[in-house]
């Protein structure tokens, strides 16, 4: 057995920990020979340690997608049936996209408009709403107004989700009001509405269904089986739901 040999099989174990080895099973002059020749080879390849932590990275990925597939594929009815969510676009069509989103979340403004070009191209896209406030009080509060909207006019709700998700500077509870006053809803039914425990249960789905999928940022999208994390663009997107089409996976 060469020393070359003998020093990466060692590095790998102390790289990756994948099988343990315990200081006992060794003199303590071969453990120093051991991490002699460890050190020996790292210093001459350091490559190896770049290598094995691009492994481990490319590893948790894969982990990290496999479960966010089977949290899809658990909580699949909470995420594309719910009646607490908003649909948006044709609400039989073939193809449903989910977006978790906040309003003070600045990726969800420009992404917005990437989403309503998809709406406006694609008639057969369904498009589902989840109100997901990380971002603050004040985002929980706008998503709260949100919420209430929806179920007092939700032939309003697309108009008031525009209009707020677009406007400049942090977003509150107050400044959504202000924006339902705009599209004609009274103000103090929306408040009054902002008691009912529907309003808090929606908000704590969504948290549920973020953790359960690994999403803890803005804007995160649930297409087909997988999830789609951040402002990956119109191109992306339109790609992905063409690829659902074809072959029922985001990639073919």
């Amino acid at each position: 057995m060469s020393r070359h040999f003998f020093a990466a099989a060692f590095a790998a174990i102390a790289l990756t920990a994948a099988v343990p080895v315990q200081a006992a099973s060794f003199s303590e002059s071969q453990q120093a020979e051991i991490g002699d020749l460890v050190k020996d080879y790292l210093m001459k390849n350091p490559e190896v340690i770049r290598d094995a932590m691009e492994e481990l990275q490319r590893k948790e990925q894969v982990a990290e997608a496999e479960a966010r597939k089977s949290g899809v594929a658990k909580y699949a009815d909470q995420l594309f049936n719910s009646p607490r969510h908003v649909v948006l676009g044709n609400p039989k069509g073939d193809v449903t996209l989910v977006e978790f989103f906040d309003y003070n979340c600045g990726y969800c403004k420009r992404a917005h408009a990437d989403m309503q070009k998809l709406l406006d191209e694609d008639k057969g896209l369904r498009v589902i709403l989840k109100e997901f406030p990380v971002l603050g009080q004040g985002s929980e509060e706008a998503a709260q107004v949100a919420i209430a909207v929806n179920k007092l006019a939700p032939e309003k709700y697309k108009a008031f989700y525009d209009e707020l998700l677009m406007s400049r500077g942090a977003v509150d509870g107050a400044r959504a009001l202000v924006v339902a006053a705009d599209i004609g809803l009274d103000k103090a039914a929306i408040q009054a509405h902002l008691k009912d425990p529907e309003v808090a249960a929606t908000i704590n789905e969504s948290y549920g269904l973020a953790q359960a999928l690994g999403i803890n940022g803005t804007p995160s999208y649930v297409l087909q089986n997988d999830v789609v994390v951040g402002a990956v663009g119109y191109d992306a997107l339109k790609e992905k739901i063409k690829s659902v089409r074809a072959c029922g996976s985001v990639t073919c």
